[in-house]
């Protein structure tokens, strides 16, 4: 059976409480996958998110944690390999456009915001899975979060989160080089416009309609239509022969 190799795999997904991440950690789970479901302030939605993967099959545990704070998420790593004994997948999903400004305006505040929780996570994380990757024998797969704002630049005063997304789809392509040979393949799926409680806080309902007018499949998408990309990512069956690729899910709207 496809996917059948996720089964009893052990994974981390981080900003797993709502959105694109809950999607993904519910999907893995539904695969058979040991998940971490980490969250930040949603606890009842993190919970939710546990409870749907065990009833779906899978094993669960919520684990709370800010990653804008050095070491969060290497403790998060941690944590999950505490529970499960072993790290098989690392979903980078966490991230933020904190607030939009022209860059004449922003101040070195945001921007430091911004690196610390779009940026450095990421980079921490997959530094901290790599070795564990290696202690364990080699293999291993992780999966970062992009945004098509890393091709197009973002829309008006998203200039640092566009950035921080470009860094993560170039940085997803240089760790893929370094450690393909071992057996570990990383790569990243970048979302166009998708219905999720960050985009609704973020992008004026005006905007977002605006967008569903060009967007050639005329609506915008769901959190649950990303999902099937991360199962291919993470699923050695399917993509053992894929690494360094950023998987576009845009309904059409950026065809690169």
């Amino acid at each position: 059976m496809l996917m059948d190799d996720l089964k009893g795999r052990v994974c981390l997904v981080t900003g797993a409480s709502r959105g694109i991440g809950a999607a993904v950690a519910r999907g893995l789970g539904a695969a058979g996958m040991h998940v971490g479901v980490h969250y930040r302030t949603g606890e009842a939605q993190a919970r939710q998110v546990v409870a749907d993967i065990e009833a779906a099959g899978g094993r669960a545990f919520a684990l709370q944690g800010d990653i804008a704070a050095a070491g969060t998420t290497e403790r998060l790593l941690e944590q999950t390999v505490a529970q499960f004994g072993r790290l098989d997948v690392l979903i980078n999903n966490a991230g933020d456009l904190i607030a939009r400004h022209p860059v004449a305006e922003t101040p070195d505040t945001l921007f430091e915001q911004q690196v610390a929780i779009n940026m450095r996570p990421v980079f921490a994380g997959c530094r901290w899975a790599v070795q564990r990757f290696r202690a364990q024998g080699g293999g291993g797969c992780i999966v970062n979060l992009s945004s098509i704002a890393a091709r197009t630049g973002g829309g008006g005063g998203s200039s640092l989160y566009a950035a921080s997304k470009a860094f993560v789809a170039t940085f997803t392509r240089a760790l893929a080089k370094e450690v393909a040979a071992e057996g570990i393949r990383v790569n990243a799926v970048a979302p166009g416009v998708i219905a999720t409680p960050l985009q609704d806080r973020t992008t004026p309902k005006e905007t977002q309609e605006a967008l569903r007018a060009v967007i050639p499949m005329r609506r915008i998408g769901t959190a649950e239509e990303c999902v099937g990309a991360f199962l291919f990512l993470c699923s050695p069956k399917l993509s053992s022969y894929v690494t360094g690729q950023v998987i576009e899910v845009n309904g059409g709207l950026l065809m690169p």
